[in-house]
């Protein structure tokens, strides 16, 4: 029973992998006080959701391990078992999307230094408590 548990767990060291990721990008992003470590912790957490979503279209150790989609009728009549194509279209745009808000957010941090002289969120906030005082 141990080995089987032990056995699957390992199989599925990708999910394990894109969640401890995941869960060490939104640390970064709730923890930290550091505008630019937000970012980056931003950025951990994207690409640990790409990896994630990459690691579902796999096809598993089936009795035939999933090929690339490339369809002709000789490959049809054999039985190959394709990977489903969609997930990697859809993570090539979100790396854009991803690439998109890293660089707004990298902006923003650089006209909040430019505002406030500093990329602490603690010493931003309370500049701004001053100033509306």
């Amino acid at each position: 029973m141990i080995e089987w548990l032990f056995g699957e767990l390992l199989a599925k060291y990708n999910y394990w992998v894109s969640i401890i990721l995941i869960l060490i990008g939104f640390y970064a992003m709730i923890a930290k006080d550091n505008l630019i470590k937000k970012v980056i912790g931003l950025s951990i957490f994207q690409t640990a959701i790409f990896l994630f979503y990459i690691s579902l279209a796999d096809i598993g150790p089936l009795p035939k391990k999933g090929t690339a989609p490339i369809v002709s009728e000789e490959m049809i009549h054999m039985g190959y078992v394709y990977v489903n194509p969609l997930p990697h279209v859809l993570i090539l745009t979100a790396i854009v999307v991803a690439v998109a808000t890293t660089a707004v957010a990298l902006a923003l941090v650089i006209r909040l230094y430019e505002e406030y002289g500093t990329i602490e969120e603690s010493e931003i906030i309370e500049k701004e408590r001053e100033r509306g005082l």
